[in-house]
């Protein structure tokens, strides 16, 4: 395990200049791969370090930013099976920019649905790249720098940490336009 752990900075710096470039392009396959945002950032922290890990993640999460907005813009069916899945999961919820930026923070809310939110909320191709750049960067910093922290965790410290996120995120809600109420946001299962 000793000799891989050293074989991997090795390659790394052997391949100069592509391993970066492959890095990022593993960010633009990831959906295609069915590999979790989380994955992919741990990846590059362990692979070039927190900050460089964090800088190559950045890239590679705006860039398929841009290149999602460029596909659902391209293929219409493609945009109507994103809306189903929007539907279906978060049914017709309305929430703030603020908010999105905290469920991306959260590994198991899927990535091009939080986009798609971004697209209706903003006006411009120019203002969704902002907010997506924007939004990008904490989720980039926390996954490589406690990506591995947090998969390892023990049970209890992830409820605290994901509660702290629910705080968070409810708090936006109420500083926001609109308010939520516990059961819209997650509607009571009728009991037969």
């Amino acid at each position: 395990m000793e000799s891989f752990n050293e074989a991997i900075p090795r390659f790394i710096e052997e391949a100069g200049w592509l391993a970066p470039v492959l890095f990022i392009i593993l960010h633009l396959i990831r959906p295609l791969l069915f590999i979790p945002v989380i994955v992919v950032c741990i990846a590059g922290g362990f692979l070039f370090g927190f900050v460089y890990g964090t800088i190559y993640s950045i890239i590679g999460l705006s860039l398929m930013s841009l290149y999602f907005y460029k596909l659902v813009d391209i293929f219409p069916k493609f945009r109507e099976r994103v809306l189903k899945l929007k539907k279906k999961v978060f049914k017709d919820r309305v929430i703030s920019v603020g908010q999105v930026m905290i469920l991306r923070m959260m590994p198991f809310v899927h990535f091009h649905l939080l986009s798609l939110y971004l697209m209706e909320m903003t006006s411009s191709f120019k203002e969704y790249m902002r907010y997506s750049v924007v939004g990008v960067i904490l989720p980039a910093m926390l996954y490589t720098a406690f990506g591995q922290a947090i998969t390892e965790m023990p049970w209890y410290l992830s409820i605290i940490f994901f509660g702290s996120l629910a705080i968070v995120f409810s708090y936006l809600g109420k500083r926001g336009t609109a308010v939520y109420k516990w059961d819209r946001f997650f509607p009571k299962k009728a009991i037969e």
